[in-house]
């Protein structure tokens, strides 16, 4: 699962984070909204833990102004607080993220990871490219991009860059996670491929937390 941050405006209703997370960014509240959103998933996961539900990893988004501060400080913190399993917990940094310190980035992915922590690349193939890094950063997941699945049992190009990326995750001892999937061509083409994991439509829209827990149920999944 994913963790996605939605502001619901009384008047303009649910605003995308699209359009507040780079005034967030830019005005410095990021740092405390970042925070905010880890320490609220560790507080959900130890609920659903409490209700026996376990066996599963919700990701977050991390951004760049949060890899200028002590990110793995904090995360502790926050596991130790919570008292979930930080196999629990998963964090999510883009391409463009990645490149813009790399040494100070590898550093603090370095300690994340020796938490325990699934480290993934997201939007995988759409940013700067990584690959001459791929083997110094301390990931455990790939996420291909939803452009390159959208089209992808029609298009030749995609699909051959989907099965590069998936080929390549398998001979780094990646995990591959494919974000966008809506139907049951996408999946059997992915499947086939080799990929881990899917994300999309097919299984779901984004849910309200509260709705989470009787859709797994409705679906014998827990």
């Amino acid at each position: 699962m994913e963790a996605l941050i939605r502001w619901p405006h009384p008047e303009f209703g649910f605003v995308p984070p699209s359009e507040f997370i780079p005034i967030a960014e830019e005005s410095g509240l990021i740092l405390p909204l970042g925070e905010w959103v880890l320490r609220s998933v560790a507080a959900q996961i130890r609920d659903w833990n409490d209700q026996g539900l376990e066996g599963f990893r919700v990701a977050v988004n991390l951004s760049a102004r949060q890899f200028e501060t002590n990110v793995p400080k904090m995360v502790r913190g926050i596991l130790r607080e919570s008292g979930i399993s930080s196999d629990s917990l998963g964090l999510e940094i883009t391409e463009g993220i990645a490149m813009k310190n790399v040494d100070h980035n590898i550093q603090m992915l370095r300690e994340l990871n020796d938490l325990g922590l699934d480290i993934s690349i997201d939007d995988f193939g759409t940013g700067y490219s990584l690959l001459a890094y791929l083997k110094r950063f301390p990931l455990t997941t790939l996420k291909i991009d939803r452009s390159f699945i959208v089209d992808i049992t029609n298009n030749c190009d995609d699909c051959a860059i989907t099965k590069a990326i998936i080929a390549m995750g398998q001979n780094l001892r990646l995990k591959v996670l494919a974000e966008g999937v809506e139907t049951d061509e996408q999946v059997r083409l992915l499947r086939e491929s080799g990929c881990n994991y899917i994300q999309g439509y097919y299984y779901s829209k984004p849910l309200p937390v509260q709705d989470v827990l009787p859709y797994l149920k409705d679906r014998h999944l827990v």
